[in-house]
């Protein structure tokens, strides 16, 4: 650990998202052995995904941003506000944007599967830049010294994004193979949509370590974008068919990551 510790944050951000580029790979690399994943165990995984990123949302983003607005003599909660409704605002947006210009494409049936493996696709692909620059955010904070802010955080928000991103990883390429793309090019596809990860990861940590007026802003986005990215992806889905199992693997989650995070940090 102590060598990870040492590094530059940049390298640390780079690391860290290249780990959770390469679970979305391991996950889409399922296309080649299965043709489906197990439900349970798929609605579980998302779940305690889900908990692991709202405690990071909290403990490892929107605390440090309060604190850290306080220090700098700001009224305490007005950026930190102000960035977390921008950044779930940033992921709607994103959302609807992206539905409306498919919608668009007369070639494109709105009830066709085609269309939702597209729509997946690329929903994946933009709230994957927000996991990537809270990461970046995250690791370029230590550096920066903001209160509240640990590595154990920060590695343990890489870990969380990076377990939520294997059945992710699955979710593009087992749908690409079902409309007849070859397991090569489905794999391919499903493990580019995390590429985005580590690019904006680098540039939160460069933001982070350049501005820190504007750092309880960043953190909030981050945090914001996260709690967004959780009720509208990862919650509905994981509750749809196994509720008790969803539910067990949130408070888990959230328990690992409040205990690590406080506790060690």
């Amino acid at each position: 650990m102590n060598w990870f510790e040492n590094l530059n944050p940049v390298i640390q951000a780079l690391i860290a998202t290249i780990f959770t580029w390469a679970v979305t790979a391991l996950g889409a690399l399922i296309v080649c052995f299965f043709k489906e994943m197990n439900k349970k165990l798929l609605d579980t995984v998302l779940g305690f995904s889900a908990g692991v990123m709202i405690a990071a949302s909290f403990w490892s983003l929107l605390s440090p941003a309060l604190e850290l607005s306080n220090e700098l003599g700001y009224i305490e909660w007005v950026l930190p506000a102000l960035g977390f409704g921008i950044g779930g605002l940033f992921v709607l947006l994103s959302d609807k944007f992206l539905d409306r210009t498919l919608r668009n494409k007369r070639h494109i049936s709105d009830k066709s599967s085609l269309k939702r493996s597209i729509l997946l696709i690329s929903a994946i692909t933009i709230h994957n830049i927000p996991e990537g620059m809270s990461i970046g955010v995250a690791f370029g904070g230590i550096a920066s010294g903001i209160p509240g802010m640990t590595l154990v955080g920060a590695i343990m928000l890489a870990i969380g994004i990076g377990i939520q991103n294997f059945p992710e990883g699955a979710a593009v390429s087992l749908p690409l193979r079902s409309e007849g793309y070859s397991r090569f090019k489905s794999f391919m596809l499903g493990q580019a949509s995390a590429l985005v990860e580590p690019i904006s990861a680098i540039i939160g940590v460069i933001l982070v370590l350049s501005i820190r007026s504007i750092l309880p802003f960043m953190l909030a986005f981050a945090s914001g974008a996260m709690i967004i990215v959780v009720a509208r992806e990862l919650l509905p889905e994981s509750v749809r068919e196994n509720k008790n199992l969803a539910t067990l693997g949130l408070i888990t989650g959230f328990l690992l990551m409040m205990i690590l995070d406080v506790a060690l940090g």
